[in-house]
């Protein structure tokens, strides 16, 4: 227990990490908040849309509680609505990181190469994949991932409807599950850098899983916050470059003060 909790905060420092290494550089930073505007408008968007109408959609969702009694009718679909919430955010946000990735596929491969290139020491004999093919490795990978999010959201959905579990024990799983995905997500273009696949990543991540949830996790939470996934989605793909390097190679860092090619120091 000790030891998962030590690489769970590990991952947490890695996000962090993250954090400090666009921090450092407003260019990089700059670079992957573009394509997280355009995402964040049609998620933010959506969500509205779809709080606009969740009474609507909760009850024709629970035909069955028509003729329940007024009380009863009325937590089955409050039920009904944090459930459909609950699975538009786990879909609609490895659906956000996905569009942002294909959208912005150039901004964020810059920014891992950047980072692996002049803060962790390369990637010896990295593959040149074109953009257009990097974008359909993207929707490919996201297409199963989202299909994976809406098997979990299924029993999920299900299990909401449990009194106070739904409403506890549901949540917080959703939340680790879904952490899961994105991270999968968000550690891709080191992986494709590399020639491994999807698969190959997955084994990878579960080898050194509660390392991946400490860094997944909090980005997934984050990403929560209106608008936040504007900074938040250049750190974490910063961070899930680090992270990724530190699994593949067993290293996290060079020496200090490598500068990067804008000339700001690396630390």
């Amino acid at each position: 227990m000790i030891r998962v909790l030590k690489d769970f905060s590990t991952g947490v420092g890695l996000l962090a990490k993250g954090f400090g290494l666009v921090f450092r550089s407003p260019k990089l930073l700059l670079i992957g908040a573009i394509p997280a505007v355009l995402s964040s408008a049609l998620l933010i968007g959506s969500f509205v849309l779809l709080a606009l109408n969740i009474d609507a959609i909760a009850t024709w969702a629970t035909p069955f509680a028509d003729d329940w009694s007024e009380s009863v009718r009325t937590v089955t679909r409050f039920a009904a609505g944090i459930s459909f919430i609950g699975a538009y955010l786990a879909i609609g946000l490895l659906a956000f990181t996905a569009v942002t990735i294909v959208i912005g596929g150039p901004f964020y491969e810059h920014i891992a190469e950047t980072i692996e290139d002049e803060e962790l020491g390369g990637v010896p004999d990295a593959e040149q994949v074109p953009w257009w093919r990097s974008a359909l490795n993207g929707v490919r990978d996201a297409v199963l991932l989202i299909g994976l999010a809406v098997l979990f959201a299924i029993p999920l959905f299900a299990a909401g409807f449990i009194p106070v579990v739904g409403q506890t024990v549901v949540p917080v799983v959703a939340v680790f599950v879904n952490g899961w995905l994105l991270g999968i997500e968000l550690t891709g273009i080191p992986f494709t850098r590399r020639g491994k696949s999807l698969k190959e990543r997955r084994a990878v991540l579960r080898s050194k899983r509660a390392l991946a949830l400490g860094f997944a996790v909090p980005s997934y939470l984050l990403c929560l916050i209106p608008l936040a996934a504007i900074v938040v989605m250049p750190a974490a793909m910063a961070g899930g470059t680090v992270l990724a390097h530190r699994l593949l190679t067993g290293r996290d860092q060079v020496p200090a003060h490598r500068p990067y090619p804008n000339g700001t120091q690396a630390s």
